[in-house]
């Protein structure tokens, strides 16, 4: 079957619309789900309005399209300014239309909202009930502050044991950061590489053991793929095949599992809480916070650009209403 994600641009044809904002979104290194999603994002924009081509559309368009998807689709505001986002790239990336009225589209405003926390009790009977190796990635989470997609991702030369810490590699905004490895996870950590590893040597004894690598190392340095640093530290049980090269390779675990396994030992562990994974990275930020860690320190673990994107977990050092007492307890 042909593989239309496959880019054209190297077949001697004028690629077709989608194929060129394919071409262009790799060009900028943004990820395999960047594309699709503004891949989709575009093709709905697209259909939406009958199949005209975008270059014949302008603001009004633009504008009922994300209207739609807000009244019609009901979609949240962080879905509506994806979806905005896409439209802008197609315009400004891909057709090189540098409009007035790119930059006067409204932005949904997301409403704010504060994150959920677990206790450090909650967590350790959340993380009890985590199994196999979901149970390791967990603890990073928490352990770490890491975000779901930066611990699924991870690769066994960022793991630094003698160091006692863990390189994020491209996290959000493509920044690289330091943070801890936690004492109590190294011995549990290394014991899951050692599983990890003679299954690798299983792969390259069949023929196999190579991992994607980002950007154009495959080609500068071609058998680094089969190397045991470039392994995922959480791969995949069985091989899969990458859809923007059709090479089958072990990739990282997928991490919906993830978020199963979290769903899981979250009703196990019988809270009434909505956690997520991403909830023990706001548990990891609020309990540093209250043990005394500097705002500073905190937001350099997180990776998060502006210190007022941290300060959000500072409303758990607050007691009650803003830290006042109410006057029910002084009667």
């Amino acid at each position: 079957m042909k593989n239309t994600n496959t880019s054209v641009a190297t077949r001697g044809v004028q690629p077709r619309l989608l194929d060129q904002l394919r071409d262009k979104i790799r060009l900028k290194h943004y990820s395999i789900r960047t594309e699709q999603a503004y891949v989709d994002w575009v093709r709905r924009f697209i259909l939406f309005h009958g199949k005209r081509h975008p270059t014949a559309l302008g603001k009004p368009e633009v504008e009922a399209f994300l209207t739609h998807l807000a009244v019609n689709g009901k979609v949240a505001a962080s879905t509506q300014n994806q979806a905005k986002s896409a439209i802008l790239f197609l315009y400004r990336d891909v057709l090189a239309q540098e409009l007035p009225w790119l930059d006067n589209v409204e932005q949904a405003k997301a409403p704010k909202r504060l994150p959920v926390v677990l206790t450090p009790a909650e967590v350790s009977r959340v993380l009890e009930r985590m199994e196999d190796g979901y149970g390791i990635i967990g603890r990073l989470l928490y352990g770490c502050g890491l975000r779901l997609m930066e611990a699924v991702r991870l690769r066994v030369k960022d793991v630094e044991f003698s160091r006692h810490e863990i390189i994020v590699r491209e996290g959000k905004g493509f920044k690289d950061r330091i943070t801890m490895l936690p004492t109590s996870l190294a011995a549990p950590l290394a014991l899951h590489l050692e599983k990890i590893r003679a299954q690798h040597q299983q792969d390259l004894t069949a023929g196999g053991g190579e991992v994607y690598l980002p950007y154009a190392l495959a080609k500068k340095y071609p058998t680094a793929g089969r190397e045991w640093g470039w392994q995922y530290v959480f791969p995949s049980s069985k091989l899969s095949v990458d859809p923007r090269s059709d090479v089958a390779r072990r990739h990282h675990i997928d991490e919906q599992g993830v978020q199963r396994a979290m769903r899981a030992a979250v009703r196990s562990a019988g809270l009434v809480k909505i956690a997520t994974p991403h909830t023990l990275r706001h548990s990891f930020a609020t309990h540093l916070l209250q043990s005394g860690y500097d705002i500073r320190t905190v937001q350099e673990l997180l990776g998060h650009k502006d210190v007022a994107t941290t300060m959000i977990y500072t409303h758990v050092l607050n007691r009650g209403g803003r830290g006042v007492n109410s006057p029910l307890d002084s009667i």
